[in-house]
């Protein structure tokens, strides 16, 4: 018996990633921090497919050491998901840029000591925060490609909330890279990396579309809880991609040579704000005269102020079409609206 090991199994995107996983038949292991996610994640998928094991603190050494030893000569693949996403906190080093990396060093340390012969894949997720600063996101005279990187350095992950979640991405990516590119000789895995954009799209469980959302959701959702005559963030732009296509990108890296050793890049298009108030506004009436509406368009002038992406390469890699942005937002809205009544 092998398994994929899905670290970080209570997030959005990683249950999606189980999901399609499930679906293919492929038993998996997902890691959780406590025991009280275990079991609330246990219950939603009702899988014997699915194993939960705790992972307390990815700033411990060897944190992972117990699941690679207890399951010796049976993980596969592993899919690294788990990273901190903390926009509440001023702890930028302690809280963010750290854990993202340790926990990346520590997953591959554990490999390589107790599954080095063993484990095929690794999949690391990203962020296309790690191809530019932001700064570089919002510099309409950039194109960004999978061969970008984000040219802030430690200390500067330290000054803001957001510089410290692009260089936490940044570092985190690089260490997997480096890791692998210095032991390739002592383990047997490819390394393939993933940097999405925001993602949209629907929870893998319609009881997760309940209250506070995930941070890219949560845009979708503050538009919903928002009155007439609100104001709309006029800065606000940037690219999307669904999270099914994101999930199913991390699973096809499983399964296609070509994926291995590479980095994709996965977004779909650029969007503002507006551009999901104009969307919701005109695809969904019940709404209209209940929400925020900006002003109705200008989505279009935004979008010319921010970097371009060309994940051309990407796309020919992956081999299928990306959900559309009307899509990946009907969906959200439409599962936010009956979660909520």
């Amino acid at each position: 018996m092998t398994y994929v090991v899905v670290t970080g199994a209570s997030g959005y995107l990683a249950q999606h990633v189980i999901k399609q996983l499930l679906e293919r038949n492929y038993k998996v292991i997902g890691t959780v921090r406590n025991q009280q996610k275990a079991e609330d994640i246990a219950k939603l998928f009702q899988n014997d497919n699915l194993t939960l094991e705790l992972v307390p603190d990815l700033l411990q050494a060897d944190v992972f050491d117990d699941l690679f030893l207890k399951y010796t000569g049976q993980i596969k693949h592993v899919i690294h998901t788990a990273s901190p996403c903390r926009f509440d906190t001023t702890e930028y080093e302690n809280e963010m840029l750290l854990p993202a990396i340790n926990g990346t060093k520590r997953v591959l340390e554990s490999i390589k000591k107790y599954a080095s012969e063993t484990v095929e894949t690794v999949v690391y997720t990203s962020s296309v925060s790690a191809l530019a600063n932001p700064a570089g996101i919002l510099d309409s005279n950039l194109t960004l490609t999978e061969e970008s990187w984000n040219p802030d350095s430690f200390e500067d992950g330290k000054k803001d909330v957001f510089s410290a979640y692009y260089v936490s991405k940044t570092f985190a990516e690089r260490t997997a890279w480096d890791f692998w590119k210095e032991n390739k000789d002592q383990v047997k895995f490819q390394l393939t990396t993933i940097c999405p954009s925001y993602i949209f799209g629907p929870q893998a469980f319609e009881e997760n579309a309940k209250g506070t959302l995930n941070f890219s959701t949560e845009i979708v959702n503050k538009i919903l809880h928002s009155k007439p005559g609100d104001e709309l963030d006029k800065n606000f732009a940037g690219a999307f991609v669904d999270v099914r296509d994101v999930a199913r990108a991390h699973v096809l890296a499983l399964e296609k040579p070509e994926l291995k050793s590479k980095r994709l890049v996965l977004l779909n298009d650029v969007y503002a704000l507006q551009d999901v108030a104009d969307y919701i506004n005109k695809h969904f009436p019940e709404l209209r005269g209940k929400i925020a509406t900006g002003v109705p368009g200008e989505g279009k002038e935004i979008v010319k102020h921010i970097a371009h992406y060309d994940n051309s390469k990407t796309k020919k890699l992956l081999g299928f079409e990306f959900i559309s942005f009307g899509q990946a937002i009907t969906d959200t809205v439409a599962q936010i609206l009956k979660a909520n009544n």
